[in-house]
């Protein structure tokens, strides 16, 4: 069993340890191991709900975290203005359909469509208005997400003995 206590530097002895890092998130588990990519921690949680494990002591702590914003083309007044008209179609059109239930079956369709173009026509227009009031200042679009340079697999402490059973494939002992 290792015990890990520097995370300066990057993690690369992926034995299951006591971890004894300095924040709080960790206080009273015990790694079950340490993994690169979140897709594999995952896995290890998944394999410990089939097998039955209680999945509330468990947690995945990542560590040396980056923010990473990944540009995914221009925005333009026009292209705004198209965003705007298509969430404010959508909008108008749920506004229709709750107007409709207090509406005769007439006036039904004739609802959907008035609140489909009202909300299109509002959508674009605010969409447009938005952008055009950054003068220049955002002139792109992009989606931001958080990486992690490892995940590490966290157990309760009173649980770690069960929990390294179960990913060992041995029947699950009561503890």
């Amino acid at each position: 069993m290792s015990t890990y206590t520097d995370r300066s530097t990057t993690q690369t002895d992926f034995r299951p340890g006591v971890y004894t890092g300095d924040d709080a998130f960790a206080e009273g588990r015990t790694s079950l191991g340490s993994y690169r990519t979140y897709p594999e921690a995952q896995a290890v949680v998944d394999r410990l709900s089939d097998e039955g494990f209680e999945v509330e002591n468990l947690r995945i702590l990542g560590h040396g975290i980056t923010s990473v914003e990944q540009v995914t083309g221009r925005m333009t007044v026009g292209r705004a203005a198209l965003a705007g008209a298509g969430t404010g179609a959508w909008l108008g059109l749920f506004v229709a359909l709750l107007l409709g239930l207090f509406t005769p079956v007439v006036a039904w369709f004739s609802l959907l469509i008035a609140g489909l173009l009202f909300g299109a026509l509002w959508g674009a227009l605010l969409g447009a208005v938005a952008q055009w009031a950054t003068r220049g200042r955002r002139d792109f679009r992009s989606a931001q997400s958080l990486l992690a340079q490892s995940y590490e697999v966290l157990v309760t402490s009173n649980r770690a003995a069960q929990a390294r059973r179960l990913l060992a494939g041995e029947p699950s002992l009561a503890s």
